[in-house]
């Protein structure tokens, strides 16, 4: 197999356990508890500190990845 498709067979395995991990109910609860705690759905602008700010919107990444991730085909 080839390097390309190796890496390709990977990613989807990887895809399908994210949507097996959270495509449960106790999946599901972890899910929402990361979307609050990474303020997926607020502002993460802080007026005095970009360092704050940085590492809130890094957090908040963290949260969008996973969800794009169950989205993906």
């Amino acid at each position: 197999m080839d390097h390309n498709k190796e890496i390709e067979k990977k990613i989807k395995q990887l895809r399908e356990d994210y949507k097996t991990v959270f495509g449960s109910e106790e999946g599901k609860r972890v899910l929402e508890d990361i979307s609050i705690r990474c303020h997926e759905s607020s502002t993460t602008f802080s007026k005095d500190n970009s360092h704050e700010t940085a590492f809130l919107e890094g957090q908040r990444s963290i949260s969008l990845f996973i969800k794009g991730i169950l989205k993906s085909k």
